[in-house]
Protein backbone atom coordinates (compact mmCIF):
# COMPACT_ATOMS: atom_id res chain seq x y z
CA UNK A 1 0.00 0.00 0.00
CA UNK A 2 1.29 3.53 -0.66
CA UNK A 3 1.93 6.61 1.56
CA UNK A 4 -0.69 8.46 0.23
CA UNK A 5 -2.92 5.74 1.50
CA UNK A 6 -1.14 5.58 4.75
CA UNK A 7 -2.02 8.75 5.31
CA UNK A 8 -5.09 9.04 4.68
CA UNK A 9 -6.36 6.38 6.78
CA UNK A 10 -4.44 7.72 9.35
CA UNK A 11 -6.32 10.81 9.52
CA UNK A 12 -9.44 9.05 9.41
CA UNK A 13 -8.54 7.85 12.88
CA UNK A 14 -8.43 11.07 14.34
CA UNK A 15 -10.20 10.58 17.83
CA UNK A 16 -13.32 12.11 19.06
CA UNK A 17 -11.10 14.70 20.76
CA UNK A 18 -10.20 16.50 17.64
CA UNK A 19 -12.99 15.89 15.30
CA UNK A 20 -15.76 17.69 17.34
CA UNK A 21 -18.44 15.15 16.21
CA UNK A 22 -20.04 15.14 20.21
CA UNK A 23 -19.47 11.54 19.84
CA UNK A 24 -19.01 10.19 23.82
CA UNK A 25 -14.98 10.80 24.77
CA UNK A 26 -13.29 7.45 24.06
CA UNK A 27 -11.54 6.47 28.05
CA UNK A 28 -8.21 6.23 27.16
CA UNK A 29 -5.58 3.54 28.90
CA UNK A 30 -2.30 2.16 28.59
CA UNK A 31 -4.11 -1.43 28.30
CA UNK A 32 -4.33 -1.35 24.52
CA UNK A 33 -1.54 -0.60 23.16
CA UNK A 34 0.19 -2.88 25.22
CA UNK A 35 -1.74 -5.43 23.66
CA UNK A 36 -1.26 -4.13 20.47
CA UNK A 37 2.62 -4.01 20.82
CA UNK A 38 2.96 -7.26 22.46
CA UNK A 39 2.11 -9.06 18.81
CA UNK A 40 4.17 -6.61 17.32
CA UNK A 41 7.08 -8.43 19.58
CA UNK A 42 7.29 -5.49 22.25
CA UNK A 43 9.86 -2.85 20.83
CA UNK A 44 9.37 -0.27 23.42
CA UNK A 45 11.40 -3.02 25.20
CA UNK A 46 14.80 -3.10 22.85
CA UNK A 47 16.34 0.62 23.65
CA UNK A 48 16.84 2.72 26.99
CA UNK A 49 14.87 6.08 26.38
CA UNK A 50 14.25 9.41 27.92
CA UNK A 51 10.71 10.48 28.68
CA UNK A 52 9.31 14.13 28.48
CA UNK A 53 6.08 15.33 29.77
CA UNK A 54 5.28 18.57 30.66
CA UNK A 55 3.12 21.64 29.18
CA UNK A 56 5.56 24.02 27.32
CA UNK A 57 8.98 23.01 26.12
CA UNK A 58 8.85 19.41 26.13
CA UNK A 59 9.68 19.63 22.78
CA UNK A 60 12.64 21.82 22.76
CA UNK A 61 13.70 19.86 25.67
CA UNK A 62 13.41 16.49 23.58
CA UNK A 63 15.04 17.90 20.30
CA UNK A 64 17.87 19.55 22.31
CA UNK A 65 18.70 16.06 24.45
CA UNK A 66 18.22 14.45 21.30
CA UNK A 67 20.73 16.27 19.49
CA UNK A 68 23.66 15.82 22.48
CA UNK A 69 23.02 12.46 22.18
CA UNK A 70 23.75 12.40 18.59
CA UNK A 71 26.75 15.09 19.07
CA UNK A 72 27.95 11.74 21.21
CA UNK A 73 28.36 9.51 19.08
CA UNK A 74 24.67 7.55 19.57
CA UNK A 75 22.05 6.34 17.16
CA UNK A 76 19.62 8.62 18.45
CA UNK A 77 15.63 8.28 18.01
CA UNK A 78 13.30 10.94 18.59
CA UNK A 79 9.47 10.86 18.30
CA UNK A 80 7.64 14.58 19.07
CA UNK A 81 4.47 15.79 18.11
CA UNK A 82 2.17 17.30 16.70
CA UNK A 83 4.06 17.71 13.40
CA UNK A 84 4.33 21.21 11.54
CA UNK A 85 3.66 19.97 7.58
CA UNK A 86 4.13 16.11 7.69
CA UNK A 87 3.35 13.04 9.88
CA UNK A 88 6.76 11.95 9.22
CA UNK A 89 8.78 14.57 11.24
CA UNK A 90 7.63 12.64 14.39
CA UNK A 91 9.57 9.77 13.95
CA UNK A 92 13.74 10.35 13.52
CA UNK A 93 16.52 8.52 14.00
CA UNK A 94 19.78 11.18 13.66
CA UNK A 95 17.89 13.64 12.97
CA UNK A 96 16.33 12.09 9.68
CA UNK A 97 12.96 11.70 9.33
CA UNK A 98 11.37 8.50 8.73
CA UNK A 99 11.60 7.48 4.41
CA UNK A 100 7.86 7.42 3.12
CA UNK A 101 8.30 3.82 2.04
CA UNK A 102 8.85 3.04 5.49
CA UNK A 103 6.10 5.26 7.21
CA UNK A 104 3.20 2.91 5.05
CA UNK A 105 5.62 -0.32 5.57
CA UNK A 106 4.87 0.25 9.57
CA UNK A 107 1.67 1.71 9.50
CA UNK A 108 0.06 -1.13 7.51
CA UNK A 109 1.68 -3.73 9.79
CA UNK A 110 0.81 -2.03 12.65
CA UNK A 111 -3.33 -0.98 11.07
CA UNK A 112 -3.36 -5.01 10.36
CA UNK A 113 -2.34 -6.41 13.47
CA UNK A 114 -4.78 -3.78 15.76
CA UNK A 115 -7.87 -5.02 13.09
CA UNK A 116 -7.01 -8.93 14.10
CA UNK A 117 -6.98 -7.57 17.50
CA UNK A 118 -10.29 -6.69 16.99
CA UNK A 119 -11.49 -9.17 15.50
CA UNK A 120 -10.59 -12.02 17.75
CA UNK A 121 -11.70 -9.56 20.33
CA UNK A 122 -8.84 -8.95 22.09
CA UNK A 123 -9.60 -5.17 21.19
CA UNK A 124 -12.73 -3.03 21.57
CA UNK A 125 -11.85 -0.55 18.71
CA UNK A 126 -8.78 0.50 16.55
CA UNK A 127 -6.76 2.33 18.38
CA UNK A 128 -6.27 5.91 18.31
CA UNK A 129 -4.23 7.89 15.69
CA UNK A 130 -1.51 8.71 18.24
CA UNK A 131 -1.47 4.79 19.45
CA UNK A 132 -0.68 3.66 15.70
CA UNK A 133 2.06 6.57 15.24
CA UNK A 134 4.01 5.49 18.67
CA UNK A 135 3.91 2.09 17.99
CA UNK A 136 4.85 2.62 14.24
CA UNK A 137 7.93 4.85 15.38
CA UNK A 138 8.99 2.00 18.60
CA UNK A 139 9.08 -0.33 15.53
CA UNK A 140 10.85 1.90 13.35
CA UNK A 141 13.66 2.83 16.19
CA UNK A 142 13.94 -1.31 16.67
CA UNK A 143 14.72 -1.92 12.86
CA UNK A 144 17.01 1.16 12.77
CA UNK A 145 19.34 0.01 15.61
CA UNK A 146 18.77 3.25 17.76
CA UNK A 147 21.00 3.06 20.98
CA UNK A 148 18.76 5.39 22.75
CA UNK A 149 16.16 6.86 22.17
CA UNK A 150 13.41 10.36 23.57
CA UNK A 151 10.33 10.03 23.54
CA UNK A 152 7.75 13.28 23.92
CA UNK A 153 4.78 12.32 25.66
CA UNK A 154 1.64 13.74 23.37
CA UNK A 155 -0.59 15.10 26.24
CA UNK A 156 -0.54 14.15 29.72
CA UNK A 157 1.60 11.36 30.43
CA UNK A 158 -0.06 8.73 33.12
CA UNK A 159 -1.98 7.40 30.12
CA UNK A 160 -0.01 8.75 26.75
CA UNK A 161 0.74 5.87 24.83
CA UNK A 162 4.17 7.00 24.69
CA UNK A 163 4.61 6.07 28.73
CA UNK A 164 4.92 2.02 28.38
CA UNK A 165 8.86 3.11 27.44
CA UNK A 166 10.46 1.86 30.80
CA UNK A 167 12.86 4.73 31.03
CA UNK A 168 15.95 5.53 32.30
CA UNK A 169 15.09 8.75 33.16
CA UNK A 170 11.62 11.10 33.23
CA UNK A 171 11.61 15.07 32.16
CA UNK A 172 9.49 17.29 33.33
CA UNK A 173 9.12 20.54 31.67
CA UNK A 174 7.09 23.53 32.75
CA UNK A 175 3.50 23.05 33.79
CA UNK A 176 0.65 24.94 33.01
CA UNK A 177 -3.36 25.27 32.34
CA UNK A 178 -3.71 23.44 29.28
CA UNK A 179 -5.76 20.58 27.64
CA UNK A 180 -8.24 21.07 30.52
CA UNK A 181 -11.33 19.25 29.60
CA UNK A 182 -8.62 15.97 29.53
CA UNK A 183 -6.27 16.68 32.69
CA UNK A 184 -7.91 18.67 35.07
CA UNK A 185 -8.89 22.24 36.01
CA UNK A 186 -6.11 22.92 38.16
CA UNK A 187 -2.43 22.75 38.13
CA UNK A 188 -1.99 19.84 40.71
CA UNK A 189 -4.51 17.47 38.95
CA UNK A 190 -2.51 18.41 35.66
CA UNK A 191 0.60 17.70 37.25
CA UNK A 192 -0.21 14.54 39.02
CA UNK A 193 -1.10 13.54 35.20
CA UNK A 194 2.09 14.30 34.16
CA UNK A 195 3.98 13.21 36.95
CA UNK A 196 2.50 9.91 35.73
CA UNK A 197 5.96 8.89 33.83
CA UNK A 198 7.72 8.81 36.71
CA UNK A 199 9.18 5.38 37.88
CA UNK A 200 8.95 3.58 41.04
CA UNK A 201 13.15 4.39 42.63
CA UNK A 202 13.56 5.89 39.15
CA UNK A 203 14.90 9.50 37.79
CA UNK A 204 13.35 12.92 37.79
CA UNK A 205 14.64 15.45 35.90
CA UNK A 206 13.00 19.03 36.49
CA UNK A 207 13.18 22.79 37.17
CA UNK A 208 11.46 24.58 40.45
CA UNK A 209 8.37 26.08 38.78
CA UNK A 210 4.59 26.46 39.86
CA UNK A 211 4.22 26.15 43.61
CA UNK A 212 1.09 23.83 43.05
CA UNK A 213 3.48 21.81 40.43
CA UNK A 214 6.43 21.87 42.88
CA UNK A 215 4.54 20.33 45.72
CA UNK A 216 2.91 17.80 43.38
CA UNK A 217 5.94 16.44 42.09
CA UNK A 218 7.64 16.68 45.72
CA UNK A 219 5.33 14.77 47.25
CA UNK A 220 4.92 11.95 44.10
CA UNK A 221 9.13 11.48 44.21
CA UNK A 222 9.09 10.80 47.90
CA UNK A 223 6.08 8.26 47.74
CA UNK A 224 8.23 6.67 44.82
CA UNK A 225 11.43 6.97 46.24
CA UNK A 226 12.66 8.57 42.83
CA UNK A 227 15.87 9.95 42.51
CA UNK A 228 15.58 13.89 41.68
CA UNK A 229 17.47 15.55 40.15
CA UNK A 230 17.27 19.80 39.58
CA UNK A 231 18.66 21.54 36.68
CA UNK A 232 18.69 25.04 38.31
CA UNK A 233 22.69 25.02 38.35
CA UNK A 234 22.50 24.87 34.30
CA UNK A 235 20.24 27.90 33.75
CA UNK A 236 21.82 31.21 33.43
CA UNK A 237 20.83 34.76 35.25
CA UNK A 238 17.40 36.12 33.72
CA UNK A 239 19.22 39.29 31.82
CA UNK A 240 21.18 37.23 29.45
CA UNK A 241 21.17 37.38 26.00
CA UNK A 242 22.88 35.26 23.50
CA UNK A 243 25.86 32.60 24.00
CA UNK A 244 26.72 31.93 27.72
CA UNK A 245 28.98 30.08 29.56
CA UNK A 246 28.30 27.47 32.53
CA UNK A 247 30.23 25.14 34.10
CA UNK A 248 29.54 21.60 32.97
CA UNK A 249 31.17 18.43 34.51
CA UNK A 250 33.17 20.26 35.89
CA UNK A 251 34.06 21.53 32.48
CA UNK A 252 33.07 25.77 31.30
CA UNK A 253 31.16 25.20 27.89
CA UNK A 254 29.42 28.05 25.72
CA UNK A 255 25.93 27.29 25.56
CA UNK A 256 24.92 28.88 22.07
CA UNK A 257 21.61 27.61 20.98
CA UNK A 258 19.14 28.71 17.62
CA UNK A 259 16.19 28.62 19.97
CA UNK A 260 15.58 32.09 20.71
CA UNK A 261 13.96 33.35 23.87
CA UNK A 262 14.54 33.62 27.73
CA UNK A 263 12.26 30.70 27.84
CA UNK A 264 14.05 28.32 26.18
CA UNK A 265 17.12 28.63 28.88
CA UNK A 266 15.00 26.53 31.12
CA UNK A 267 14.47 23.61 28.60
CA UNK A 268 18.36 23.57 27.43
CA UNK A 269 18.92 23.66 31.24
CA UNK A 270 16.69 20.41 31.51
CA UNK A 271 18.56 18.97 28.28
CA UNK A 272 21.93 19.47 29.57
CA UNK A 273 21.14 17.94 32.96
CA UNK A 274 19.50 14.76 31.67
CA UNK A 275 22.48 14.59 29.55
CA UNK A 276 24.74 14.70 32.29
CA UNK A 277 22.31 12.07 34.04
CA UNK A 278 23.06 9.90 31.58
CA UNK A 279 26.61 9.92 31.88
CA UNK A 280 27.20 9.94 35.26
CA UNK A 281 24.52 7.04 36.35
CA UNK A 282 24.30 5.32 32.92
CA UNK A 283 27.52 5.26 31.49
CA UNK A 284 26.67 6.93 28.16
CA UNK A 285 29.63 8.89 26.35
CA UNK A 286 28.89 11.96 26.47
CA UNK A 287 31.64 14.81 27.70
CA UNK A 288 31.06 18.64 28.13
CA UNK A 289 32.41 19.03 24.44
CA UNK A 290 29.36 16.75 23.10
CA UNK A 291 26.58 18.60 24.99
CA UNK A 292 28.08 22.03 23.64
CA UNK A 293 28.37 20.53 19.88
CA UNK A 294 24.69 18.90 20.77
CA UNK A 295 23.28 22.15 21.83
CA UNK A 296 24.92 24.32 18.94
CA UNK A 297 23.30 21.74 16.44
CA UNK A 298 19.32 21.73 17.76
CA UNK A 299 16.98 22.64 14.78
CA UNK A 300 13.54 22.46 15.89
CA UNK A 301 11.15 25.00 13.45
CA UNK A 302 8.62 26.51 14.67
CA UNK A 303 9.77 27.74 17.61
CA UNK A 304 10.40 31.63 17.37
CA UNK A 305 11.72 30.55 14.18
CA UNK A 306 12.88 33.52 11.99
CA UNK A 307 12.73 33.36 7.87
CA UNK A 308 13.09 36.03 5.73
CA UNK A 309 11.11 36.49 2.55
CA UNK A 310 11.23 38.78 -0.38
CA UNK A 311 13.03 41.25 2.28
CA UNK A 312 10.66 40.94 5.44
CA UNK A 313 11.61 39.13 8.28
CA UNK A 314 8.74 36.51 9.73
CA UNK A 315 8.59 35.65 13.15
CA UNK A 316 6.75 31.92 13.47
CA UNK A 317 6.13 30.66 16.78
CA UNK A 318 3.63 28.01 17.97
CA UNK A 319 2.58 29.62 21.29
CA UNK A 320 -0.62 27.57 21.36
CA UNK A 321 -1.48 28.61 25.12
CA UNK A 322 -1.56 31.96 27.18
CA UNK A 323 2.08 30.45 29.07
CA UNK A 324 3.28 29.88 25.28
CA UNK A 325 1.83 33.35 24.60
CA UNK A 326 3.64 34.82 27.36
CA UNK A 327 6.65 33.62 26.54
CA UNK A 328 6.29 34.66 22.98
CA UNK A 329 5.57 38.38 24.14
CA UNK A 330 8.87 37.95 26.53
CA UNK A 331 11.07 36.60 23.82
CA UNK A 332 9.69 39.44 21.36
CA UNK A 333 11.15 41.99 23.81
CA UNK A 334 14.56 40.96 24.22
CA UNK A 335 15.21 39.50 20.49
CA UNK A 336 17.72 41.37 19.19
CA UNK A 337 19.00 42.05 15.40
CA UNK A 338 15.71 43.15 14.45
CA UNK A 339 15.35 46.76 12.41
CA UNK A 340 12.28 47.69 14.73
CA UNK A 341 9.81 46.03 16.76
CA UNK A 342 7.05 43.47 14.97
CA UNK A 343 4.55 45.67 13.53
CA UNK A 344 2.29 43.07 12.18
CA UNK A 345 0.64 38.99 13.75
CA UNK A 346 -1.30 36.73 11.86
CA UNK A 347 -2.69 34.22 14.14
CA UNK A 348 -5.05 31.65 14.85
CA UNK A 349 -6.00 29.12 17.18
CA UNK A 350 -8.18 26.04 17.95
CA UNK A 351 -11.39 26.44 20.23
CA UNK A 352 -10.45 24.83 22.94
CA UNK A 353 -7.98 27.09 23.97
CA UNK A 354 -8.57 30.28 25.89
CA UNK A 355 -8.41 32.49 22.99
CA UNK A 356 -9.77 35.79 25.02
CA UNK A 357 -7.15 35.36 27.27
CA UNK A 358 -4.29 34.68 24.64
CA UNK A 359 -5.59 37.46 22.73
CA UNK A 360 -4.82 39.87 25.47
CA UNK A 361 -1.60 38.63 26.33
CA UNK A 362 -0.75 39.50 22.31
CA UNK A 363 -2.70 41.38 20.48
CA UNK A 364 -2.11 44.86 21.98
CA UNK A 365 1.38 44.48 21.07
CA UNK A 366 1.08 45.00 17.01
CA UNK A 367 -0.25 47.97 14.76
CA UNK A 368 -1.96 45.24 12.66
CA UNK A 369 -3.79 41.54 13.34
CA UNK A 370 -4.79 39.75 10.80
CA UNK A 371 -7.08 36.57 11.46
CA UNK A 372 -6.52 33.52 9.02
CA UNK A 373 -8.58 30.12 8.86
CA UNK A 374 -6.83 27.08 9.42
CA UNK A 375 -7.53 23.41 8.00
CA UNK A 376 -8.17 21.48 11.87
CA UNK A 377 -11.64 19.95 12.57
CA UNK A 378 -11.45 22.14 16.10
CA UNK A 379 -10.34 25.48 14.62
CA UNK A 380 -11.78 28.50 16.33
CA UNK A 381 -14.08 30.51 13.69
CA UNK A 382 -13.12 33.95 12.37
CA UNK A 383 -16.16 35.47 14.11
CA UNK A 384 -15.17 34.04 17.69
CA UNK A 385 -11.54 35.49 16.75
CA UNK A 386 -12.88 38.73 16.10
CA UNK A 387 -14.94 39.32 18.47
CA UNK A 388 -11.79 38.36 21.23
CA UNK A 389 -9.84 40.77 18.75
CA UNK A 390 -12.40 43.83 19.46
CA UNK A 391 -12.54 43.23 23.66
CA UNK A 392 -8.93 44.02 23.80
CA UNK A 393 -9.81 47.13 21.72
CA UNK A 394 -7.82 45.81 18.58
CA UNK A 395 -8.71 46.54 15.01
CA UNK A 396 -8.45 43.16 13.16
CA UNK A 397 -8.49 41.80 10.05
CA UNK A 398 -10.31 38.63 9.01
CA UNK A 399 -8.55 36.83 5.84
CA UNK A 400 -10.04 34.45 3.59
CA UNK A 401 -7.16 31.96 3.19
CA UNK A 402 -3.83 31.75 4.90
CA UNK A 403 -2.05 32.74 1.88
CA UNK A 404 -4.43 35.69 1.18
CA UNK A 405 -2.87 36.67 5.35
CA UNK A 406 0.53 36.83 4.08
CA UNK A 407 -0.17 38.82 1.33
CA UNK A 408 -2.31 41.39 3.53
CA UNK A 409 0.64 41.11 5.82
CA UNK A 410 4.05 41.67 3.76
CA UNK A 411 1.28 44.84 1.88
CA UNK A 412 1.51 46.86 4.96
CA UNK A 413 4.95 46.07 6.69
CA UNK A 414 6.85 48.88 6.48
CA UNK A 415 10.26 47.40 7.93
CA UNK A 416 9.05 45.24 10.79
CA UNK A 417 9.06 41.64 11.27
CA UNK A 418 5.22 39.68 10.77
CA UNK A 419 4.82 37.54 13.36
CA UNK A 420 2.53 34.62 13.21
CA UNK A 421 1.52 32.61 16.11
CA UNK A 422 -1.39 30.47 18.15
CA UNK A 423 -1.70 27.44 16.46
CA UNK A 424 0.82 24.69 15.24
CA UNK A 425 -1.69 24.23 12.11
CA UNK A 426 -0.96 27.65 11.46
CA UNK A 427 2.58 27.65 11.84
CA UNK A 428 2.92 24.60 9.77
CA UNK A 429 0.95 26.15 6.87
CA UNK A 430 2.71 29.47 6.92
CA UNK A 431 6.26 27.77 7.23
CA UNK A 432 4.98 25.63 3.81
CA UNK A 433 4.37 28.57 2.09
CA UNK A 434 6.90 31.07 3.06
CA UNK A 435 9.75 28.18 2.29
CA UNK A 436 7.57 27.23 -1.28
CA UNK A 437 5.83 24.51 -0.86
CA UNK A 438 8.60 22.56 0.47
CA UNK A 439 7.00 19.48 2.96
CA UNK A 440 3.31 20.06 1.98
CA UNK A 441 0.75 19.21 4.54
CA UNK A 442 0.16 15.39 5.38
Amino acid sequence: MSYAAAISELNALVPELYTGTGQPRRKFSLDEIRILLGVLGNPQQSFPSALIAGTNGKGSTAATLASILRASGLRTGLYTSPHLARANERIRVDGVEIADDDFARLYFRVHDAAQQLVLNGRLPQLPSYFEILTAQALLHFVEAKAEIVVLEVGMGGRLDATNVVDPLLSVITDISLDHMEWLGSTISAITREKAGILRRGGTMVTLPQHPEANKVLDEMATELEVHDVSAAQYVPSADVVGPYSIQVMGTEIIVDSQLCGAHQHRNLALAIAAAVELASCDGFPITPASIEAGIRGTRWPGRFERIERHGVEWILDVAHNPAGAWALRAGLRSVVGLSRPPQTLIFSCLRDKPVAEMAQILFPLFEKVILAPIHAARATGLNDLLAAARATGTTAVAAESVGKALELAEEGTRGGAIVVSGSVYLVGEVRTLLLGGEGAQA
